[in-house]
């Protein structure tokens, strides 16, 4: 059994504008890469993190917090190394905590032999994100270690279905160069919703997850409304409102907020369609004098792979 092994953890989209910490879907073109070992010593070590200013200190560490709670779980006496090569930026709304809490925990049970299984290694990852966001939310750590679109049926007991992709379908993400914290982003919430807006937005979620089964576009663009959480949040991203605009004149299925934000995404039909609206969307923020980072994917199926 090997002792080392190298994995590329794929950026996610959540909430996907009517799934508020349910839905979630695995980008293929943005991802990290990280490097774990095991080691005789009990416990985590982070011995390199590049990309980002990020702390090395294991309980301030998502992927060594995440690692931490498979090895409480486990029977392993042994300890593991960590190694995270950041290219997703902290705060960006692709799952850049996700990506590191779900790599570690994916590649320490690899290298255990898999003992855990992937709902138990959900449940690990989500320990990251509550020392990340205060809130240990499931919808980026999910789709990171199911790949492709998932849903978090339930939390308590924890319930993730996965949710198949229409082979054309592509998302735009771009990435405005401002840190949207995701705590900040929660606490703006309203914590109550009225009935009215409850019903459309279970419509959208009941939609959504038809139209992916079906590959009916159309329906899929239809369901892509959020009326409970994006007309609050996307009063911190400038330029949003334009942008969205701009990506559905250019042919995209629906808009909104990727994650907390600042990150925006758009699904489309086909590639061609995909980057014209990176181009709309770009053009939006170099008009305003915002600096950005644009990535046209494919959805990725196989979710934390190795490399």
């Amino acid at each position: 059994m090997a002792n080392e092994i190298k994995v590329f953890c794929p950026a996610t989209i959540a909430n996907i504008s009517c799934g508020f910490d349910v839905l979630g879907v695995a980008l293929d073109a943005v991802g990290d890469e990280m490097v774990i070992r095991k080691i005789s010593e009990k416990g985590i070590k982070i011995t390199k993190l590049t990309g980002q200013d990020l702390p090395l200190e294991t309980k301030k560490n998502v992927a060594g917090v995440a690692g931490l709670a498979l090895l409480e779980a486990g029977d392993y006496e042994g300890g593991f190394e960590i190694e995270i090569y950041k290219n997703i930026k902290a705060g960006s709304g692709i799952g850049s905590s996700a990506a590191s809490s779900t790599g570690a925990v994916w590649a320490m049970n690899k290298l255990l032999g898999e003992p855990f299984s992937t709902i138990d290694l959900v449940k690990f990852a989500m320990e990251g994100e509550r020392l990340a966001s205060g809130v240990a939310h499931a919808d980026n750590v999910a789709p990171a270690l199911f790949g492709g679109f998932t849903l978090v049926r339930s939390y308590e007991p924890l319930d993730v279905i996965p949710i198949p992709s229409p082979d054309a379908l592509y998302a735009t993400v771009i990435h405005p160069q401002i840190e949207v914290k995701t705590s900040d982003s929660r606490s703006v919430l309203k914590t109550n919703i009225t009935l009215a807006q409850g019903i459309k937005q279970w419509g959208n979620v009941g939609g959504l997850v038809a139209g992916l089964f079906t590959s009916d576009y159309d329906l899929i663009g239809r369901s892509l409304e959020d009326f409970i959480v994006e007309p609050i949040r996307s009063i911190l991203i400038p330029g949003f409102e334009n942008v969205k605009t701009e990506a559905l004149k250019s042919g995209a299925l629906g808009c909104g907020i990727s994650g907390s934000g600042p990150s925006i995404f758009a699904f489309s039909k086909g590639e061609a369609t995909a980057n014209k609206v990176a181009q709309r969307m770009k053009e939006v923020y170099q008009n305003i004098g915002i600096d950005y980072d644009v990535h046209v994917s494919k959805i990725n199926t196989a979710g934390i792979k190795e490399i």
